[in-house]
């Protein structure tokens, strides 16, 4: 019997799998997995404001965690098949709401990775609680999901807006931006960064004197950015806390307005190499900002983000990237548990530490499933000193584990 590894690369629309043939050899499933296989759902935003952050590149780093899984335990893998299915949840709670149920009912899902959008993420989270089957955010924000909403089944993978908060609110105050204005898209993840942004900055010795929310999707924030200009007293700084293109819409758009010149500084919630790239490195050089990982954060984050570009011809986000790390992991804990039962992984997962390229110092912490991992402080590079044109980080400072993520929350029961 030959080992099949499937990947679904059907549009949402279309309800079609297709199948791509690994490795042979007599297979280890016979009744150790649900179905006879294992089914990855990557839901995520596959031609919006996030899709390229996210979307048709996080499928194929959770296609690659399969293959480097089936290469590695070959005929002694536990399942015999293991397939990869995606959808479109077109950053709308509803919808991702209809898709994840879709996919852990009709499409057989045992585990849902990505979902950018924290709206979205929290739908998801409710469905895969109701489902009992496994979800990892890797693309969502909002501190929720490991919070007064966790659930048994939900694991907070790569970031979220404390981690964010932590890291660059305080540097920027303590840097000398006292007073802050700042924007935020007016939903869970904007309203998450808005509260936790407001005690990073308080907490450094700043004020946020004003602050608005942002309709999402956005093109148009003149608005807000004449209104920055137009207080009295001006505020040190801009904080921009919004995402994707929305992101890049806003820094351009402060560019055109000369904020910089009236004195008023940008700061940056949540930066991806995707936003530098659509924004220009050089308008952005200095500016500050807390991630998760980079691609050439060391030898052997670069050696997985070259195999990356190989296949996709550019470089990863750190979403992307904890897509594969959240796959690995899953497999390895179904290989040690012998089963894609739910609760039977979970056991294998809960309290691990570990170390790959993306999560250093990682603990998955069994009170509130929120990963525990090395954050990074830095700076967009000057691009006069960028080894390649997607050469955009520079490492400021490392926050171990310990500090980047605020500790479980009393709201959170896993009961």
């Amino acid at each position: 019997m030959k080992r099949r590894y499937a990947a679904t690369l059907a549009a949402l629309a279309a309800g079609t799998l297709l199948a791509a043939c690994g490795g042979g050899g007599p297979g280890g499933g016979g009744g150790k997995v649900s179905d006879d296989k294992v089914v990855l759902g990557v839901l995520t935003d596959l031609s919006a404001i996030y899709a390229d952050l996210a979307g048709p590149n996080s499928v194929v780093a959770v296609e690659m965690a399969v293959a480097d899984y089936q290469k590695k335990y070959g005929d002694k893998a536990v399942a015999e098949t293991v397939e990869v299915v995606k959808a479109d949840h077109q950053n709308k709670p509803e919808i991702a709401n209809t898709q994840a149920k879709e996919m852990y009912e009709r499409r057989k899902v045992d585990a849902l990775f990505d979902v950018p959008t924290s709206s979205a993420a929290l739908a998801v989270q409710t469905v895969a609680g109701q489902a009992k089957k496994l979800y990892f955010n890797t693309g969502a924000a909002t501190t929720e999901l490991a919070g007064k909403t966790c659930n048994p089944y939900t694991y907070e993978w790569a970031y979220d807006a404390y981690m964010l908060a932590n890291g660059t609110g305080t540097a920027v105050t303590a840097q000398g931006g006292k007073t802050w204005y700042t924007i935020y898209p007016d939903y869970a993840f904007g309203q998450d960064m808005q509260k936790k942004f407001q005690a990073a900055v308080t907490g450094a010795g700043g004020q946020i004197t004003a602050s608005d929310p942002t309709p999402f999707p956005s093109d148009n924030y003149s608005t807000f950015l004449l209104k920055a200009k137009g207080m009295n007293p001006k505020p040190q700084v801009l904080g921009a806390l919004q995402a994707g293109g929305d992101l890049a819409n806003v820094a351009k758009q402060y560019d055109q307005f000369k904020l910089k010149d009236a004195g008023i500084s940008l700061a940056i919630g949540l930066l991806f190499d995707t936003d530098i790239k659509a924004i220009g490195p050089d308008k952005l050089a200095g500016t500050m900002f807390t991630t998760a990982w980079f691609w050439n954060l060391d030898d052997e984050a670069q050696i997985w983000a070259d195999r990356f570009k190989e296949k996709t011809g550019v470089r990863p986000t750190f979403v992307q990237a904890a897509d594969y790390s959240a796959a690995t992991q899953y497999l390895e804990a179904v290989q040690k548990a012998g089963t894609d039962k739910a609760e039977d992984v979970s056991k294998i997962l809960n309290g691990m530490k570990f170390n790959d390229f993306f999560a250093r110092n990682a603990t998955i912490r069994a009170e509130d499933h929120r990963v525990t991992h090395d954050a990074y402080l830095a700076k967009v590079k000057d691009p006069a000193q960028a080894s390649e044109s997607e050469d955009f980080t520079e490492l400021v400072e490392t926050i171990p584990a310990d500090k980047a993520f605020a500790p479980p929350s009393p709201e959170c029961s896993m009961g």
